[in-house]
């Protein structure tokens, strides 16, 4: 349905914020929402809940400009958070995490990535294991990112070992950011599929998203944060103990790691399985193993992994 909402006797960037940033708050609490703001008319095509629930924050929003000299975004949040909006969602079965930018909902598509999502959920840090292209790394960020749309955490950490797959970084152009960035695409990548470019872009320039090797973790303490440390294979057992250890309140962290692609120097030197044996009877912590059968790439890339597998 469409529902346009005219906003009177009140100028319009009042509501939507410098630069709309007022705006783009609300519209994050509403992904399936299409809002258009064209002068004093917002435009908004959707669910009729959804578009009824929009126009009642934006009365909500209109009333507390009236008591405030100006909007921010937090305007937005304590809407919300004082409505009970931060109150988490739960999926279940096939229900969806979160929304990509182009309306596609993002899924646990198996079993194994499902009991990754009911482990997010039942603990504080949880182990996800298993072959490349099982959607480990997609369906953590996916997590990560519902968590800071639902006002559930303040920030999302991602991190990874600087460890070079075959390839030298002091070789690549550029200062120390331009030498990781390369390494840390496939991060970026899946941030892009589920938020804003112009979005993402502001998260990362005030601080609520950051992706930073591992080595930058050190002496902090990460509270009200997902946290989610990829390629966790390539760390050893010191690094992971570093890491786990930089754990604050209220927050979660997700490992990943694929133990038959580990790039250090000497391979027993990898410290993921050997810290998922010494925290496996702590309460609070899960682990969820992931097999050639839970690859969601090409169909050929089971096949590849299962090939190389038996060769080593």
């Amino acid at each position: 349905m469409k529902k346009t909402i005219t906003l009177e006797a009140i100028d319009p960037l009042e509501i939507y914020g410098a630069g709309n940033r007022v705006l783009e708050a609300l519209c994050g609490y509403f992904p399936r929402l299409k809002v258009a703001a064209r002068g004093t008319e917002i435009i908004l095509e959707g669910s009729e809940s959804d578009a009824e629930e929009f126009s009642e924050k934006i009365n909500m929003l209109i009333e507390r400009r009236l008591h405030k000299t100006s909007l921010t975004p937090y305007d937005v949040e304590e809407i919300f958070e004082s409505e009970g909006g931060a109150e988490a969602f739960r999926p279940a079965g096939d229900s969806v995490i979160v929304y990509g930018n182009d309306g596609k909902p993002i899924k646990a598509r198996n079993r194994a990535q499902q009991k990754m999502v009911e482990a997010y959920f039942d603990n504080d840090l949880t182990f996800a294991v298993g072959p490349a292209g099982t959607g480990k790394t997609y369906i953590a960020i996916a997590l990560a990112v519902r968590a800071l749309k639902n006002r559930e955490v303040k920030r999302i950490i991602l991190t990874r070992p600087a460890v070079e797959a075959g390839e030298r970084l002091g070789f690549l152009p550029g200062d120390l950011k331009d030498k990781l960035d390369p390494y840390l695409q496939p991060l970026y990548d899946a941030l892009e599929d589920m938020i804003p470019p112009k979005r993402l872009q502001d998260f990362m320039a005030d601080g609520t998203i950051q992706i930073a090797p591992l080595a930058y973790m050190r002496g902090r303490t990460l509270e009200r944060a997902c946290v989610i440390l990829d390629e966790a294979q390539n760390t050893n057992l010191g690094q992971l103990k570093m890491f786990l250890t930089r754990m604050g309140r209220d927050a979660k962290f997700i490992v990943t790691g694929d133990a038959t692609q580990i790039d250090l120097p000497r391979k027993e030197d990898s410290g993921l399985l050997k810290g998922i044996r010494l925290t496996e009877k702590i309460k609070g912590i899960a682990t969820i193993f992931f097999k050639e059968g839970d690859i969601v790439r090409h169909p050929l890339v089971a096949k590849i992994v299962k090939a190389f597998e038996g060769h080593e």
